[in-house]
């Protein structure tokens, strides 16, 4: 099959991320003695500064984690708590019936950069200041800017000039959108992450002492008072066309920090697949296996129409139940158990007909769950890209990939890496974006927009309650094959990212694709059920095809009733992905799309 690039190979160590330097930060801090999770970390700050149009230290980020030397796989939650003044009747005071896409509104305590410090800390070798050496040499001099960094700001200038003047002033030099190649430094992040560094010589102790100094001042130090300032002072327009301030606190930064959980788990063939918890969207990518178990994949034609029928109506159904039962675990009693059970999807499957299905058809379990207007959802189509006051308040909204139905303007960020040893580690860093709102001179960054997973109604999985994770869309993946780490693999993209990736899995695991072969192959998604983000829309029977799909796969796709949109060429998924054979062979591939993903190692 042909490929954009090959897939790599090596013995020492390998990295894919979806930016070049973001890999090569990671390889580099490996080549100096790192294990994967210093390599990891130091790729994650290295995203920051590069890609910081789809992440911010203020951002969000779970990550999936095999140590070789325990043995065990753990998930990181990097995903903040709703604020102790979040409560639905609060946002209902000021007008709202959904949460914001944009603005102060719009965050919950940022969770992205205590994840990293966790992950260095408990898994890592190197010092903080070592981890960020290379990514703080990028903000201070500059790092070349690529040119979807140019057309997301072209996106929220107006903004920025005529409400965001800290954006402005930040992400506008000289006032005007920078140039594509030129370099870009970002010098208050740079002093930032000077005083956290001094911070941690500080604390005059061990490595893990140093972190835990760096976590202290990030949460309840200068970080935390600067962020704390900045919400009381500011209002900020969002996307609802009016100025809000927002109900983060330092108190609430105090009271957070990241955490573990333990993975789910489903086993398909020889393979075992990790997802986090149903505070994210990953069981859904479980639960999908389990509907197509039921299924001869393997006489399949991967590009072909019974494919791709049959993926999309089973992720239809995977996803409805998500949107009806996912939650945080630790204030909605999600039945995981069960919606992972052979006997729940035997009797889901049956719904999977030869024509496309346009109703949202969730799993009824009593004492679980809600009931979902989809008509109100396909309602809120309208409102796409439309602004409430004259404002550009649609610009921004959403995960940059999906800003708007099936428009693809963008990436969130992706890492995986696994070592000579067996340690591997994939994560899903987003939020922050320079996008989601005004940003905080002092420090030289945003904060995040993932309240809008929120719903403003009592009684739901998902109702906004103080403290409580939103379900987030950031869903990194881990493989074990014949009961023993193998692979570690995940894509930016909200709502597709499970999509993306079950297409990439399948390819790979049934077909036989390599690395590189399974992700560049033609792709798709649907976007049938309620959106994650901001207005909440959906567009019942929708799939998108990428232009190399098989005109006789889109035909018959559409005689059988899919609302079909074929995309670009190269439009569809932003997989990364690292392999680990028995013999000690690693491998890793990267996504082509978009001129930015690259994977290295040796």
């Amino acid at each position: 099959m042909f490929t954009t690039r090959p897939e790599i190979r090596g013995t020492f160590g390998v990295v894919s991320s979806t930016h070049w330097l973001a890999s090569a930060a990671g390889m580099a801090i490996m080549e100096k003695g790192g294990n994967a999770f210093d390599t990891a970390v130091a790729a994650g700050l290295m995203l920051q500064v590069c890609e910081p149009h789809l992440n911010g230290p203020a951002g969000d980020m779970p990550a999936l984690v095999y140590s070789a030397k325990t043995g065990e796989t753990k998930s990181i939650c990097g995903q903040g708590t709703a604020p102790a003044g979040a409560t639905i009747e609060h946002y209902k005071s000021e007008g709202l019936d959904l949460v914001p896409g944009t603005g102060l509104l719009a965050t919950v305590v940022p969770g992205a950069f205590d994840a990293w410090m966790l992950l260095l800390r408990d898994y890592g070798t190197k010092s903080f200041e070592e981890a960020i050496e290379i990514a703080l040499g990028y903000a201070e001099n500059g790092v070349p800017v690529v040119a979807r960094w140019v057309e997301t700001l072209a996106t929220v200038k107006e903004l920025f000039e005529t409400e965001w003047p800290t954006s402005a002033a930040q992400w506008l030099p000289g006032g005007d959108l920078p140039k594509p190649g030129s370099l870009f430094a970002n010098k208050p992040l740079a002093r930032t992450w000077r005083r956290l560094i001094d911070e941690a010589k500080a604390a005059k102790g061990d490595r893990e002492a140093e972190i835990d100094a760096v976590r202290l001042a990030w949460h309840q130090g200068f970080v935390a008072e600067e962020i704390d300032k900045f919400c009381r002072v500011t209002e900020a327009m969002d996307v609802s066309g009016e100025r809000h301030k927002a109900v983060l606190t330092g108190d609430d930064m105090a009271r957070w920090r990241a955490s573990y959980d333990d993975p789910l788990s489903y086993d398909f063939g020889d393979y075992t697949v990790l997802k986090c918890g149903v505070w994210t969207q990953g069981p859904a990518l479980l639960q999908l296996l389990a509907l197509l178990k039921g299924f001869d994949l393997g006489a399949m034609d991967p590009t072909g129409p019974e494919f791709v029928h049959t993926v999309t109506e089973c992720a239809k159904l995977a996803f409805a139940d998500r949107d009806a039962f996912y939650g945080d675990p630790d204030f909605a009693d999600v039945p995981i158990e069960t919606l992972l059970s052979d006997a729940y999807n035997d009797e889901r499957r049956k719904l999977v007909g030869h024509e496309a299905s346009m109703e949202l058809r969730y799993g009824r379990l009593t004492g679980y769950g809600t009931e979902i207007d989809y008509q109100a959802a396909i309602a809120r189509v309208a409102d796409l890209g439309q602004p409430g006051t004259g404002v550009p308040t649609a610009a921004g909204i959403g995960e940059p990939t999906v800003g708007a139905m099936g428009q693809v303007a963008g990436d969130t960020c992706h890492v995986d890496v696994v070592d000579a040893e067996g340690n591997m580690v994939a994560c899903t860093p987003s939020g922050g974006w320079l996008q989601s709102s005004p940003t905080i001179p002092a420090l030289g960054f945003q904060l995040n927009s993932r309240a809008q997973m929120f719903w403003l109604e009592d009684g739901q999985p998902m109702s906004l309650e103080p403290g409580k994770r939103p379900r987030t869309t950031l869903s990194p993946s881990m493989a074990l094959r014949d009961g023993k780490p193998y692979m570690a693999f995940g894509s930016p993209g909200g709502d597709q990212q499970d999509q993306w990736q079950l297409n990439f899995f399948l390819r790979h695991a049934v077909y036989g694709l390599n690395l590189q072969e399974a992700i560049d192959a033609p792709s798709f998604h649907n976007e049938h059920f309620v959106g994650s983000f901001y207005p909440r829309a959906a567009q019942p029977g929708r799939v998108v095809v990428e232009g190399r799909t098989p005109l006789a796969t889109v035909e018959e796709l559409e005689r059988r009733g899919h609302k079909l949109e074929v995309g670009e060429p190269w439009s569809e998924g932003r997989l990364c992905a690292v392999a680990r054979e028995p013999d000690g062979i690693l491998k890793a591939g990267s996504n082509p799309r978009g001129m930015q993903g690259y994977a290295v190692g040796r």
